[in-house]
């Protein structure tokens, strides 16, 4: 594989009215110009100049420019009827800096600048990702080539460790890699942490029966359920001294001894492991065995919080959605995506599976809004400085004003009298709502 170097990028993450639509990440080098507006999704390049399309019934037909400047890259609003959202700030201009939140109608963008392999198509889907499964998607390059690593040995016999904190994902690749093996056994994963540490040799290994109190009955144990397939121990770190030993035999012997017995019982297993603890410093404060961490370690394969690979954010909603919610159809608005795409998610994916199925819940048939996310997640991130000009941060209750403003100046094509009557209001009012939030009464009549 090419190697990857720092560009520039422009990442569509999420279409509120749409979010499983592919994330799209659109490579900004030897670009001057980029036109963003609605139309049938896709993007066009020409010379210097690149046209991205949104199908967003909220974005104008020219909604925003992004331009290649002496000071960076440039946002403008091109007069659209809603304006431009910078990292949750209403402005009409601003130069982007790495990691900004872009808000154009209802459709979120990232910009970033990022490692992308120098043979990379300049605009790419996530469905056209070179994934080996689609639990694999990745727009982030150094996941990209560990994930073709893992392919490349999944048939192999070759240890697979997985790095990372809590909730990044790793029993999801420890399954992509148990698919890629073919192998016909089931795939078991072990959370080593969670297992009492006077029952984990049982329940590792398995017992005979009467092998001690409330053993009545011969139990396989959890290695030997895995026979024929993958076994994944999480939190390998945490196994004890004992087990430890007993666990290199089944990697040297490739047989497992049941408490209680002495007849070892051969086992076929392929094995990945996981930790978030530093395994080389357990070694050397010899809270862990040398000769199995040699045993352990083959392919080693680390993954990045959440908040290091936000431009998978849109890949991973989509996923999590396909999973919980089936072919419910789920929509968001703008201020609960907005509040997801700034949350920096210290829980990494796990954080966002249990926020997204909380909300899918609470949605129940609607849409699902910003009081359905937790309270940590609701919470604003401050807007940085450095818009053109400067403009006081919207605040969420203020967003959501906004949000409900456009929906009626929409629903009924900008006719100011219609939309006070609804929200009895006086005209003056919606009049001086539209001129603060940045809203061209005009173009919603057009």
């Amino acid at each position: 594989m090419n190697p990857a170097r720092p560009r520039p990028v422009l990442l569509k993450l999420v279409e509120c009215d749409d979010p499983r639509a592919p994330s799209a990440r659109h490579l900004l080098e030897g670009i001057e110009v980029v036109e963003v507006g609605r139309g049938a999704r896709g993007a066009r390049r020409e010379g210097p100049r690149l046209d991205v399309r949104i199908p967003d019934a909220r974005m104008s037909s020219d909604h925003a420019r992004i331009s290649l400047t002496e000071q960076g890259w440039l946002l403008e609003d091109l007069g659209s009827k809603n304006g431009c959202i910078v990292n949750g700030t209403l402005t009409p201009r601003a130069i982007l800096d790495h990691g900004d939140v872009v808000a154009l109608g209802h459709t979120f963008f990232l910009f970033r600048e990022i490692p992308v392999p120098l043979d990379a198509a300049p605009d790419m889907a996530a469905g056209d990702l070179p994934a080996p499964t689609p639990a694999l998607a990745t727009f982030v390059a150094s996941l990209e080539r560990g994930h073709s690593s893992l392919a490349r040995i999944a048939k192999t016999s070759v240890a697979v460790v997985l790095l990372g904190q809590t909730g990044t994902g790793k029993e999801i690749v420890a399954r992509a890699l148990h698919e890629l093996s073919g192998r016909p056994g089931p795939f078991v994963a072990v959370n080593c942490g969670a297992l009492p540490e006077t029952l984990l040799e049982a329940e590792l290994f398995g017992h005979k029966r009467g092998a001690f109190s409330g053993a009545i009955h011969d139990r396989p144990g959890l290695i030997r359920s895995a026979d024929g397939g993958t076994l994944f121990l999480d939190e390998v770190g945490e196994l004890p001294p004992g087990s430890q030993v007993a666990f290199l035999r089944v990697l040297q012997e490739h047989e497992v001894v049941p408490v209680g017995d002495e007849r070892p019982i051969k086992v076929d297993t392929r094995l990945c492991a996981a930790t978030h603890r530093d395994l080389d410093a357990l070694v050397e404060r010899r809270q862990f065995r040398r000769d199995l961490y040699a045993r352990l370690f083959g392919l080693v394969l680390e993954l990045p919080p959440l908040r290091d690979r936000m431009e998978d954010l849109g890949i991973l909603i989509a996923a999590l959605l396909d999973r919980l919610a089936g072919e419910r159809p789920i929509t968001f608005t703008p201020a609960a995506m907005r509040a997801m795409v700034q949350h920096d998610w210290p829980l990494n994916i796990r954080e966002l599976e249990k926020c997204l199925t909380a909300a899918i819940a609470l949605a129940e048939d609607g849409p699902i809004l910003l009081e359905h996310l937790p309270p940590s997640v609701r919470r604003p991130r401050v807007p940085r400085p450095g818009t053109l000009p400067e403009i006081e941060p919207l605040s969420t209750e203020d967003l959501e004003l906004r949000e409900q403003l456009i929906e009626l100046l929409t629903e009924h094509a900008g006719n100011v009298t219609a939309v006070a009557k609804v929200m009895t209001k006086g005209r003056m009012q919606i009049h001086r709502w539209a001129k603060r939030f940045g809203l061209d009464i005009e173009g919603f009549r057009r």
